[in-house]
């Protein structure tokens, strides 16, 4: 199914979701769910800045706020919405106004800062463990890319992109590694060997078989009648 419908429910992934800031509301379920089963489990939902714009989003928060649960919400702001610059579309002081107006607490974190964003996600689950109530964190970054893989994005400017790349967290880590005394072996290493697991992923990924077409007929609803075949 693509990136759209990745899931393993083994480490408590519930799955990505095609549908715009859909993933939301079946997180804030899956809390509820833990609270209603006594679990001390918190809940990571990750959405794009145009999810913002879509009721799930102002649904999903209020209903998490209200019963208090234990969800990280996490905005990847990128800027844009498919090919549309968010900011044209969206009125308002801005993501983090919008949690905070729902009495969510919000913290704005450079999401091309991976050291940052790992501190910031460890002291908003710690407060979340705590009981401290559902939180957003507004991760600002950057679309490298195209929207799909077909997208050449000529709807931007090509010395924006180049200012951004400038900024690519892979790139920044590496600097901030290096400062820190890792030889740069040891990093190249590590980046060939990402690399290597990627190509393998795809390799074997077109070699698949295609699935057989009896596996339509599984995991579906039987209400007891026939009509479903």
């Amino acid at each position: 199914g693509g990136s759209m419908h990745i899931a393993d429910f083994g480490v408590g992934m519930l799955g990505a979701n095609g549908v715009v800031a859909a993933g939301l509301p079946i997180a804030v379920g899956a809390a509820q769910g833990l609270r209603l089963l006594g679990k001390k489990s918190i809940v990571g939902c990750f959405f794009g800045d145009g999810a913002v714009n879509r009721g799930p989003f102002l649904e999903s928060l209020n209903w998490a706020a209200i019963f208090n649960l234990p969800v990280l919400f996490i905005c990847e702001d990128n800027e844009f919405s498919a090919t549309t610059r968010t900011g044209l579309v969206s009125a308002g002081p801005g993501i983090p106004a919008r949690a905070e107006s729902l009495g969510v607490r919000a913290i704005s974190v450079d999401g091309n800062d991976v050291e940052a964003v790992d501190r910031t996600t460890a002291e908003i689950t710690a407060r979340l463990r705590a009981g401290g109530g559902p939180e957003l964190m507004h991760a600002r970054t950057y679309r490298l890319r195209g929207h799909t893989a077909t997208d050449a994005a000529g709807y931007r400017p090509a010395d924006e992109v180049a200012a951004k790349r400038l900024l690519d967290p892979v790139d920044r880590l590496r600097a901030l590694l290096g400062e820190l005394g890792v030889a740069g072996d040891a990093l190249s290493a590590i980046q060939a060997d990402a690399a290597a697991e990627m190509a393998a992923a795809v390799e074997a990924a077109i070699a698949a078989p295609f699935a057989d077409a009896s596996g339509a007929y599984t995991d579906i609803t039987d209400l007891g009648t026939e009509h479903w075949r």
